[in-house]
């Protein structure tokens, strides 16, 4: 394995302005195409260790300790990663271009964002609704412009609904330019949550404005305290940004240069995301065409290194059983959280992890480490409504977790079901929405460790050979798209047709 501590603010110009309000007006970035699968040999085995004791976190497994065994190093490689490839098929999916001065020191954002946006909805509409998650904090989002091909919009912002009231109303397949001017003061990051800034460091999630997907109307549910609460369309998106000179940028894609700005390019992303910080130490290497960066905080090098080894086997092993990895870039980030978070090419990773880390696969860091990876398949590239579903993202995901240990290390597999889903002895209906359990553990236990349970007897019911097919099926079907339940179980019929009514009725509470 390829390792160096670098810094990439190198490259990152001091902030001076904002970019100018009248942003080029974007050109449509194309579709991207899966490559051809390529087979993948499993790679060596890990000797069991003894099963945990301790009492379960509050995080979705317990923290444990074991004999530490090193995980295999991988090829060393010296070769730049390519940055996101642009794609040659003309796309209809929305478009973001994002030109944002973060200033670091005073936790401010300034972004002109232009959004072009096709109606694929088969509808007339007269308004585009889009999520604006940052004004959920007080004061914490200011809408300085907002403007239809050139021309002020009305709007209404209420929470985090912004409805834009179009000039003249958009006929399907007809396409229309927005742009956007708006100011970030960042809040301080909740503990536990994601987006803001502590003492040394900013999460930007689900940051900037975004037009939410539209079925028989708009959806955009209504926050929890547990589980996501977003859905997204398929979109490709460009960032270009400036900050300070001395703080390191983490995205889930390779930086270019772009005159005075440094730009990052998504393309079929749910959503970009990125993590900045003047204390990071990162270390990378490559998998095939994929630049995986770890980045971490002094004292934790262990795991952040051996973080790229996980990472490069969850890639390995998930784009053999489920579809190739469908980005250029893989950024692996710690921050002080409860438990992981996905998002499109970058994960985060609790401290905790890092801090419980003893150099082996089993614990937290290793198992939540390749779940928020596997969510690059299950979230990313075959979407969902997270709200309603939880399931179809997060089951699949923590089935993930088993299908990398049997292709990795596949004595750790009974340590897993013990530390992973059994300890917890979980009950509940797999297809609940997140509005549905009363608490974080309820819910857990029944999408993610019933959901697991259901996905291994599933695999046993049709036939190894027959999942494998059917979920590589699934994941080139309803790549780029929004997969439901009724989808998962008329593909499953489709690809072998059994009576399925027993298994649906022992694990969910509708029958599809």
């Amino acid at each position: 394995m390829f390792r160096r501590a670098f810094s990439l603010s190198l490259i990152f110009l001091l902030a001076a302005c904002a970019a100018p309000f009248a942003t080029p007006t974007p050109q449509p970035f194309g579709s991207f195409i899966l490559p051809t699968r390529a087979p993948i040999t499993p790679s060596a085995t890990s000797t069991e260790t003894p099963l945990p004791t301790e009492t379960p976190t509050a995080t979705l497994a317990p923290t444990e300790s074991a004999t530490p065994t090193p995980p295999p190093t991988a090829t060393p490689t010296a070769s730049p990663a390519p940055t996101e490839s642009a794609p040659t098929v003309f796309s209809s999916r929305p478009n973001y271009i994002l030109y944002s001065t973060l200033d670091f020191k005073n936790k401010t954002v300034v972004t002109d964002e232009t959004i072009r946006y096709y109606n694929n909805t088969g509808t007339t509409l007269s308004e585009l609704v889009l999520s604006v998650q940052p004004n959920l904090y007080p004061n914490g989002f200011v809408l300085d412009a907002l403007a239809q091909d050139g021309a002020d919009l009305t709007y209404a912002l209420d929470g985090q609904r912004l409805d834009a009231h179009l000039n003249q109303p958009l006929a399907p397949d007809e396409a229309t330019t927005l742009t956007l001017r708006f100011t970030l003061d960042l809040p301080r990051k909740a503990a536990g949550k994601v987006f803001g800034y502590d003492f040394n460091q900013i999460n930007l999630v689900d940051w900037y404005p975004f037009v939410v997907p539209y079925a028989d109307g708009w959806i955009l549910h209504e926050p929890m305290p547990w589980g996501e609460h977003l859905v997204y369309d398929s979109s490709d998106i460009e960032l270009n940004v400036k900050t300070d000179s001395d703080v390191t940028l983490a995205v889930g894609a390779s930086p270019e240069a772009n005159g005075e700005w440094t730009r990052y390019r998504l393309y079929g992303a749910r959503t970009l995301a990125f993590s900045a910080s003047d204390a990071f130490v990162v270390s990378e290497t490559t998998w095939g065409n994929v630049a995986i960066r770890s980045y971490y905080f002094d004292g934790f090098a262990s795991g952040g290194e051996d973080l790229l080894t996980y990472a490069s086997k969850a890639l390995q092993t998930y784009s053999a059983e489920f579809a190739p990895y469908p980005h250029q870039t893989l950024a692996v980030v710690q921050a002080d959280l409860d438990d992981g978070m996905e998002y499109s090419g970058l994960v985060f990773l609790a401290t905790d992890f890092y801090k419980q880390y003893d150099g082996t696969p089993r614990g937290n860091l290793a198992t939540i480490g390749v779940h928020e990876i596997a969510h690059q398949w299950w979230y990313d590239l075959v979407g969902n409504d997270q709200a309603l579903e939880p399931w179809l993202d997060e089951a699949l995901a923590t089935y993930s977790e088993r299908i990398f240990l049997e292709n990795n290390y596949p004595a750790n597999i009974s340590w897993w079901w013990q530390f992973r889903v059994n300890f917890f002895k979980p009950v509940g209906v797999a297809d609940g929405s997140v509005y549905n359990y009363n608490s974080f553990r309820a819910y857990t236990n029944a999408v993610y460790f019933r959901g697991a349970l259901f996905l291994d007897e599933l695999r046993e019911f049709m036939g190894f050979g027959n999942y494998a097919k059917f979920i590589q099926t699934y994941a080139e079907r309803y790549a780029y798209q929004r997969a439901t339940t009724e989808d998962f179980f008329a593909l499953a019929r489709e690809i072998i047709d059994l009576n399925y009514d027993p298994l649906i009725a022992k694990y969910f509470a509708q029958n599809y």
